[in-house]
């Protein structure tokens, strides 16, 4: 169940609000509108009033509710009119009016506009749009001229549909915590239809703001970025005349006199004001020292297959950190995903958009290296003939985003948890699409039986807790290919193998064959190392692996000589 509160103003608002209840409605949702509840319980219904004209009726009920307004004269409140609608999910039973009636007075007593057995509450009325929903409408002075003790009256709306749902069984929403983003209004949803397009527009801005902060290295690109992608910028400056915030919009969208509609950042998501922007921009500033630079997919595996130990072991603002970069790759995934696979990539990176915010503050300093290493899959396009690259890259993707929920789940943030939950069912498919094919080829060039046996021996001595479940494992193939690559490739075998499990726990691995078999591939695409450095890693090896001699007999130290006393 979804509460919405809309505050009007104006000499005419309950007039026009009263009007629009008891109209046609803009896209015919209006179904015999009609009063389900009242302040005193006998207002007038201009829904149902068939010995006169609805006009009359509508008229006296909106003078009745500008009464306490009207006595107040210039003294009254800026905002007189306060409207939330009330909306029941598809899927839930369809409730009675006595039902709504009781859902209604539940509301306007949470949010203070009516408490229960307050005499000289506001006024206000319940009016039935179709069987899904109601309106609540109230004046927002009380009868008696004062204010109502409104507080966070969103909050608390939410917190008693809550338990509406509870009481009704209704399906059960997730608390949230005031830092999700807001949600296309009615109106956006209805032009965007109107218009022929898909999404509204506040959620496309969303989504090309985002790509933009996550693509830029610096102020000037961001702003590049978002016009190279159709988007405009609207600037609000302070008496310096230095940007103060800005707003954005898309050429398409107008009002009715022809101008573009825009939306500050800030209303896009709470992360997108210019100031948050410019923080997060600020993390990306250049290395002082430049470094050598490597295989961008391999680096931003390997900085994304950090970010559970991060979540595990880290303290809350680092992990928060590192959910903000985890939306980072995602949001920069689907410019780099096959054509097949984009729209399923979209939409997990739109769920888990979710998941990057929370009431904990982000330490962006851990997240340097990730951030600099997707945005160098996006600058440099590396070669990634047979898709390994990107399916490495989304394995370690999909065991991040499992733990983003874990950890959301543990700081009982529950809209962020459904938002992770959500993402994983995307990128399962994306996952099931990519990685197959590539597996499937890695198999195809599997070693010979003898060097599989030989690769198999040292798993089992390597790691006999996890040996049978990989070699029953579909991917065993692929992994016994990367294995044989590494060799041919100057590296040995079991030294990769070795280093391969010991990067990480592979506890929580879906297929440990698989993630082996990425890291392997990682592994021995690197340098190999010489033959003397291969030759003092196996006497390394062999001195830990030795039985250890007992010692010899201990020399005794030394009788110290006496001290001569005088």
């Amino acid at each position: 169940m979804i509460p919405k509160i809309i505050l009007s103003s104006g000499p005419a608002a309950t007039r026009r609000t009263i009007g629009y209840l008891y109209g046609k409605g803009r896209a015919n949702e209006h179904i015999d509108p009609h009063l389900v509840a009242s302040w005193n319980g006998f207002a007038p219904d201009p829904g149902r009033s068939p010995h006169r004209d609805p006009k009359d009726a509508m008229a006296q009920l909106v003078a009745q509710l500008d009464q306490p307004v009207k006595m107040l004269g210039d003294k009254a409140p800026k905002d007189t009119v306060w409207h939330c609608p009330v909306r029941a999910a598809p899927e839930d039973p369809i409730l009675t009016d006595a039902q709504w009636a009781d859902i209604a007075r539940r509301m306007v007593a949470a949010a203070g506009i009516a408490p229960d057995g307050d005499e000289e509450a506001c006024r206000w009325v319940a009016v039935r749009h179709a069987e899904d929903h109601i309106h609540i409408a109230a004046t927002l002075v009380r009868q008696d001229g004062r204010r109502p003790e409104r507080g966070y009256d969103q909050r608390a709306v939410q917190k008693e549909a809550r338990q509406i749902e509870v009481d009704y069984g209704l399906r059960r929403l997730k608390q949230g915590d005031g830092t999700g983003a807001k949600r296309p209004t009615s109106k956006e949803h209805f032009k965007a239809k109107r218009l022929g397009q898909d999404t509204a527009t506040r959620e496309v801005l969303r989504l090309r703001v985002r790509r933009a902060v996550a693509a830029a290295s610096d102020e000037a690109e961001f702003f590049a970025l978002l016009e190279a992608t159709g988007v405009t910028v609207r600037f609000k400056r302070g008496p310096s005349g230095d940007a103060l915030g800005c707003n954005f919009a898309l050429p398409d969208d107008t009002n009715d006199k022809g101008e573009p509609v825009f939306y500050a950042g800030s209303t896009l998501a709470p992360d997108l004001s210019l100031p948050k922007i410019r923080r997060s921009l600020a993390t990306i500033s250049p290395e002082p020292v430049p470094v050598r630079p490597g295989d961008p997919w391999h680096e931003a595996t390997a900085a994304t297959e950090r970010i559970p130990h991060h979540l595990t072991h880290g303290e809350d603002p680092t992990a928060q950190g590192q959910l903000v970069a985890l939306g980072t790759v995602m949001d920069l995934l689907p410019i780099n995903a096959p054509a097949a696979v984009r729209a399923e990539l979209e939409q997990a990176t739109a769920a888990f958009e979710r998941a990057t915010r929370s009431r904990v503050t982000a330490d962006l300093d851990s997240t340097r290296a990730l951030r600099r290493s997707v945005q160098a899959i996006w600058r440099v396009r590396p070669l990634d003939s047979d898709g390994s690259g990107f399916a490495m890259l989304l394995d370690t993707v999909l065991t991040a985003v499992a733990f983003a929920a874990h950890w959301h789940r543990t700081h009982q943030h529950a809209q962020q948890e459904a938002a992770a939950e959500q993402a994983l069912v995307h990128l399962q498919v994306v996952y099931a699409q990519i990685a197959e094919p590539v597996l499937t080829g890695l198999a195809q060039r599997a070693p010979s039986p003898q060097m599989k046996h030989r690769f198999a021996r040292h798993l089992q001595q390597a790691a006999p807790e996890y040996a049978e479940r990989i070699l029953n494992d579909a991917a065993w193939d692929a992994l016994a290919t990367v294995l044989a690559e590494a060799e041919t490739a100057g590296h040995n075998a079991a030294t990769v193998l070795d280093q391969a499990l010991g990067q990480r726990t592979l506890d929580d691995a879906h297929s440990p064959a698989r993630t082996l078999t990425w890291r392997i591939r990682r592994l021995g695409e690197r340098h190999a190392p010489s033959p003397r450095a291969q030759a003092a890693r196996a006497r390394s090896a062999a001195q830990r692996s030795a039985p250890s001699t007992p010692p010899a007999a201990p020399i005794p130290p030394p009788q110290a000589a006496p001290v001569r006393r005088r």
